[in-house]
């Protein structure tokens, strides 16, 4: 099967009806920036939200603070309260978020290349840790491209270049 591109998960997500936010860390926007590069995304794309800086994931997308105090930003809870979160301020009926380490040190107490991905919709919240290896450049286009296979696989029949993707 072939990997999921944007104009995939743009196109599925036109046909369903729905849009999406992004909430974003180590990528910085690379997510949005992947969406937005497809013509006609502006029918499904609300908007996004860098929250690079921790603070800005309490204070603009409603991370919990306590949870970010204990496990620090690299986390699947806090990347799905991150997705919830830019869900709920751009009014998108799925929010989409990235967060972890792209190096080049460790951080929160996990090893460059940790990173998180979830997506959460009206049917709940899916998130996936991944392990990524490379340059900092090679983890955060491997950071994009699980986003979207994430959102492929959460919304129902996206396809990629070998047909329906169940």
């Amino acid at each position: 099967m072939g990997r999921v591109t944007p104009a995939d998960v743009v196109g599925r997500l036109r046909e369903a009806g729905l849009t999406v936010a992004t909430a974003e860390s180590l990528t910085g926007g690379l997510v949005a920036a992947a969406l937005t590069d497809v013509p006609g995304a502006s029918v499904v794309v609300r908007g996004g939200v860098v929250a690079y800086a921790t603070d800005l994931k309490a204070s603009v997308l409603g991370v919990d603070r306590g949870l970010l105090a204990r496990r620090g930003a690299v986390d699947p809870d806090v990347a799905g309260q991150m997705a919830a979160g830019v869900r709920r301020a751009l009014g998108a009926d799925v929010g989409v978020a990235t967060t972890g380490v792209a190096g080049p040190d460790p951080a929160d107490g996990r090893p460059v290349g940790t990173v998180f991905v979830a997506v959460v919709h009206d049917g709940g919240t899916a998130a996936r840790e991944h392990a990524f290896t490379g340059s900092r450049t090679d983890i955060r286009a491997a950071s994009v491209a699980a986003a979207l296979d994430l959102l492929a696989a959460t919304v129902p029949n996206v396809r990629d270049g070998d047909g329906p993707r169940r």
